[in-house]
């Protein structure tokens, strides 16, 4: 096949309007570990090892951002059970916005490194971007308009009681962490023979 034609044919989505986060001030320290600390309208799920907020830049109505709860940059910094349970969390974001939302199709990946992509490289997150058939038209890319059929806020207030059921596994320390505190809570009885009150 002709490389030249090929370019030609090859289908780009258009998001001129991220030029505002790319040039903007940026947010003081790391956007996800913010998102852990403080109660906003963009944070749709807090787990013990993952977390899911909604892109404030969009690229698409519904775009999520997937993290991992620690702060690292690389996927070999993740352990197996960390890895696991940060594609189910992709896996389930994914299955509520094809319930609430009913996309045509997904893009879904992340970004490794400034040069990739990375606008947060610091911190590894997956973009989950919902698709329609001509979600990209000529507004975007000729008047540097979007279109985004739907407030930020709207589109939280319908997903978010659906990220409260998420169900994800726990890690081993966190189950251990729980088998200890349950352990700490039990009373303790003296051992021997019981003693009777006697009534006088």
């Amino acid at each position: 096949m002709d490389i030249r034609k090929k370019a030609l044919d090859m289908k780009t989505m258009w998001a001129p309007w991220r030029i505002e986060y790319i040039l903007g001030a940026k947010e003081k320290g790391c956007v996800f570990c913010n998102a852990l600390s403080v109660s906003d309208g963009l944070t749709l799920y807090k787990g013990e090892s993952t977390l899911v907020v909604m892109n404030k830049y969009p690229y698409n109505n519904g775009h999520l951002l997937v993290a991992p709860v620690r702060h690292l940059s690389a996927l070999d910094e993740l352990k197996p059970e960390e890895m696991g349970i940060l594609l189910a969390t992709v896996e389930q974001s994914v299955a509520i916005l094809k319930k609430v939302m009913r996309p045509e199709g997904f893009n879904v990946g992340l970004n490794l490194g400034r040069v990739a992509g990375a606008g947060i490289e610091e911190h590894l997150h997956f973009h989950i971007v919902p698709r329609w058939s001509g979600d990209t038209n000529a507004l975007a890319v000729f008047a540097d308009v979007r279109v985004i059929p739907q407030h930020l806020q709207e589109t939280f207030a319908l997903l978010r009681p659906h990220f409260r059921t998420i169900n994800l596994p726990c890690t081993p320390n966190a189950a251990q962490t729980a088998s200890v505190s349950t352990t700490s809570k039990r009373p303790h009885f003296r051992k021997g023979p019981a003693r009777v009150a006697r009534r006088v």
